[in-house]
């Protein structure tokens, strides 16, 4: 274990727990992917069809974890649930994965996307590649500070995008369907078809939906996280259901499918046939904003995992550290900021980011299991049930894992680049974590971080 008596403040309650959730979901994926779900579909009934079928996985999902929290409300979230069902090393390979790819090369992506929008909507002549580093910078700075100012930016954000969403959304409603909103669907071909599309387009939708388990990284610092954080999932999850609904509904109301599937920026042709060409800038303003939250979420949320993980002796020790007045591991902080910052400027890792984003799916299905695990353990120990089950278990809890392992087959076999990358990464997380358990067991210090 790390030598740092000092442990993390709780500070946040529900609301913050449910502001978490929303904002690990929503980034700038919902103003581009309903047409992409369009061009595969071309119907109306079966657009809206993928979008409520993903809902319902991701609220099957935020069951699984609202359990997990409660039966196990660790330090950690994620991480801890595949430390205590399985092994140190699968958790070790859970945080690897977030350090190098999920988390770190998230945030850069969302940085450059923010960048690629703020500068002509403001007319600023820098590279992207420089914005990206002081907006990075500058959150990273803000989560230093403590849990509470960290929190309290992103819950900003959070509120604002949902302000904007619902604009977006009553914009849809008042807004004059555009000419191709009347016209004809394109051919579907056969009933099995559009079956086979609809499970194709599920993938990017799920993807869509990915992000409430980030929440799970809080727990050391929420107020009574066994009931707070299981609340917090629910109502994340759910009110992110309701505005991606939502929005494919005014997508559809004014572009209908044929104009959804034709366009690469759907809110921006909503917007447009409302209020013109101003439009676009308003929704170039909307994908800024929406990004530069989600950066902001994943700055406060997964730098905790790292700290978890150094309290347990498998990583850097420095990362465990806590600042004595601020409560929070600004170690922890300012590497996956580095590591953000760094990814920024390493132009070919988009590439290795598509190929590796389908881990989360593995680890969502290893999620799954361990509630089966944990709920066998209790039942022998006698442990009482928690505050939240999940319902219909295990008929919902095992429905999720089939999915998952679904997703997880269908990125890998479209792929085998996309296999092989994604094995590989977490084939070298294992020697790193032995070697790390190899120097704790000597009695040595682990390494000090660059």
């Amino acid at each position: 274990m790390a030598d740092y008596p000092l442990k993390l403040l709780r500070r946040l309650g529900p609301r913050d727990a449910a502001l978490i959730v929303m904002g690990g979901i929503i980034g700038s994926g919902i103003f581009r992917n309903p047409s992409v779900v369009a061009q595969s579909l071309h119907v109306g009934w079966a657009i809206l069809g993928v979008w409520i079928a993903g809902g319902v996985v991701a609220l099957l999902g935020a069951f699984v974890f609202a359990e997990l929290a409660a039966r196990r409300p660790s330090d950690g979230g994620l991480y801890a649930y595949m430390r205590d069902a399985f092994h140190p090393v699968v958790a070790f390979m859970y945080g690897w994965t977030l350090l190098l790819v999920s988390q770190s090369g998230g945030m850069a992506a969302a940085a450059l996307t923010f960048a690629g929008y703020f500068s002509p909507l403001v007319g600023l002549h820098v590279a992207p590649t420089l914005l990206a580093f002081i907006v990075l910078a500058l959150f990273t700075i803000v989560n230093c500070l403590g849990v509470r100012q960290g929190s309290g930016l992103q819950n900003l954000f959070m509120v604002l995008k949902i302000v904007a969403i619902a604009a977006l959304v009553l914009v849809g409603f008042l807004a004059h369907p555009a000419a191709s909103a009347a016209q004809p669907a394109l051919p579907t071909g056969t009933t099995l078809s559009l079956l086979g599309a609809m499970a194709v387009s599920m993938i990017a939708v799920l993807f869509a939906y990915s992000g409430w388990q980030t929440s799970s990284f809080m727990t050391g610092e929420l107020k009574d996280p066994s009931r707070s954080l299981p609340r917090g999932i629910l109502w994340g999850v759910c009110g992110v259901i309701v505005l991606y609904l939502l929005v494919n509904v005014v997508c559809l109301r004014v572009l209908g499918p044929t104009g959804l599937a034709h366009t690469d920026a759907p809110a921006s042709d909503v917007l447009r046939a409302f209020m013109g060409p101003l439009g676009a800038r308003l929704i170039a303003a909307l994908i800024a904003l929406s990004t530069l939250g989600f950066l902001s979420n994943q700055i406060l949320v997964s730098p905790r995992v790292y700290h978890a993980m150094a309290e347990d002796g498998i990583f850097f020790r420095q990362l465990a550290w806590l600042h004595p007045r601020t409560r929070v591991p600004i170690v922890a902080i300012a590497l996956q900021g580095a590591v953000a910052i760094a990814i920024t400027f390493w132009k070919d890792y988009a590439h290795i980011l598509n190929y590796v984003i389908s881990v989360d799916y593995v680890f969502f299905a290893l999620a799954a299991i361990a509630l089966f695990v944990f709920r066998a353990r209790d039942r022998a120990g006698a442990t009482p049930a928690p505050g939240f089950r999940v319902p219909l278990h295990p008929f919902t809890t095992a429905l999720f894992l089939i999915v998952a392992v679904g997703v997880v087959v269908t990125t890998y076999v479209s792929s085998l680049a996309n296999a092989l990358v994604t094995l590989g990464l977490l084939l070298v997380a294992v020697p790193v974590y032995y070697a790390f358990v190899a120097l704790r067991q000597r009695g040595t210090s682990t390494p000090t971080a660059p």
